[in-house]
């Protein structure tokens, strides 16, 4: 497994982008039989060449959603009340979901690519990038938003393409 270099991936990413998204609003459409155990064979495929340490770029970049579970659970494990957490450390963004007031996350360690609060991380976090979720037609709006920033999903949206239009021609 080769560590990702970010650069390279955001040139790609800038490349072929359109492509993929395309290919997901095709599936999107007409989605093929059996599309959820595609998904599920392609998700271990993925996870064979990618290492989310060498990248971590979701933590970089992105912020998840806090629930009110997950402000609960992780401001008690910091020995804070939920309103001095959300103080600290969040902002109510344009959908009034709790997200990271910071990027990159305040939990990510950047010499490790490490959570440091990954036994208790969000519910979201502990989630991405929902490749292998059932009924993945239902997520197909996500991954064309998380081509841009996960190398998993975007190397899980070029088999899709490979497996189901390049053989078509």
């Amino acid at each position: 497994m080769d560590s990702i270099n970010l650069r390279n991936f955001k040139r790609k990413v800038e490349k072929y982008k359109r492509r993929l998204r395309l290919v997901l609003s095709k599936v999107e459409k007409k989605a093929p039989l059996h599309l959820d155990q595609l998904a599920e064979k392609i998700d271990k495929e993925v996870w064979q060449e990618v290492n989310c340490l060498s990248c971590a770029n979701c933590c970089k970049v992105m912020t998840p959603t806090f629930t009110v579970q997950d402000i609960k659970r992780i401001s008690s494990h910091m020995g804070q009340t939920p309103k001095e957490f959300k103080d600290q450390w969040l902002v109510k963004d344009k959908n009034q979901d709790w997200t990271n007031k910071i990027n990159p996350c305040q939990f990510l360690d950047l010499k490790t690519n490490m959570c440091r609060i990954y036994e208790i991380r969000p519910t979201d976090c502990s989630g991405f990038p929902h490749l292998a979720k059932k009924k993945m037609v239902d997520y197909i709006h996500v991954h064309k938003q998380n081509i841009e920033y996960c190398p998993a999903t975007y190397a899980m949206v070029e088999k899709f393409d490979q497996l189901l239009f390049k053989s078509q021609g």
